[in-house]
C-alpha cells in the first residue's frame, strides 16, 4: 500500500532551465515525508488521512528523525505544473531503529496522463533526543507503518 501526498510546486523550485532544481527535489520529498509521518499539531490530526503520522516533529520532541542516506534517480525533468505532483510513499525496510522511506514522484496528480519523474529512497534513524543515541522503533510506530511495508525501490541506473 502507498500513501499519496499531493505537493504543490513553487515558482522558486525552478532553475534557469525551467524545471525543478535537483536540490529542490530534496525539499519536495522532505515535505511529503513530514506530511506522511509527523503529527500535524497538538490535536494529533494527521495529513492525507493516514495513520502513519505518529512522530512528534515539534521542537523539544523526545525523538529526533535524522537522515542517514538519500538517493534520487531522476527519470525526467519536472516542468512547472499548476496542479500538485503526486508523491507516493511507502516503507521499503523497517529495521530496529531505522526505516527506509521509498518515493515515486508522479505528476500531475489526477490530471490527464500521469508521468513518473523520479524515484528516491531516504534512510531515517530514530534518535532519542536526550541521549542522542538511536532508539528502537516502538510498537505504535511499527503498527502504523507495517501496512505500508512493500518492496524497496530498485534503481535502474546503478
Amino acid at each position: 500500500m502507498k500513501l499519496h501526498v499531493p505537493i504543490r510546486l513553487r515558482w522558486s523550485d525552478l532553475d534557469a532551465y525551467g524545471h525543478v532544481n535537483n536540490a529542490e527535489m530534496l525539499r519536495l520529498l522532505e515535505e511529503a515525508r513530514i506530511i506522511a509521518f509527523w503529527v500535524n499539531d497538538d490535536t494529533g490530526s494527521t495529513a492525507v488521512g493516514a495513520s502513519t503520522a505518529v512522530l512528534d516533529g515539534r521542537p523539544g520532541a523526545a525523538t529526533l528523525t535524522l537522515i542517514a542516506r538519500q538517493e534520487i534517480e531522476y527519470l525526467a525533468p519536472i516542468p512547472y505544473l499548476r496542479d500538485p505532483i503526486d508523491v507516493r510513499l511507502w516503507i521499503g525496510k523497517l529495521g530496529g531503529a531505522s526505516l527506509d522511506v521509498c518515493y515515486e514522484v508522479w505528476g500531475p496528480a489526477g490530471v490527464g496522463e500521469e508521468k513518473l519523474y523520479a524515484r528516491a529512497n531516504t534512510t531515517i534513524v530514530l534518535v532519542d533526543a536526550a541521549s542522542e543515541r538511536p532508539r528502537r522503533i516502538n510498537d505504535v510506530e511499527r503498527t502504523a507503518w507495517t501496512p505500508y511495508l512493500d518492496d524497496p525501490i530498485v534503481f535502474a541506473r546503478r
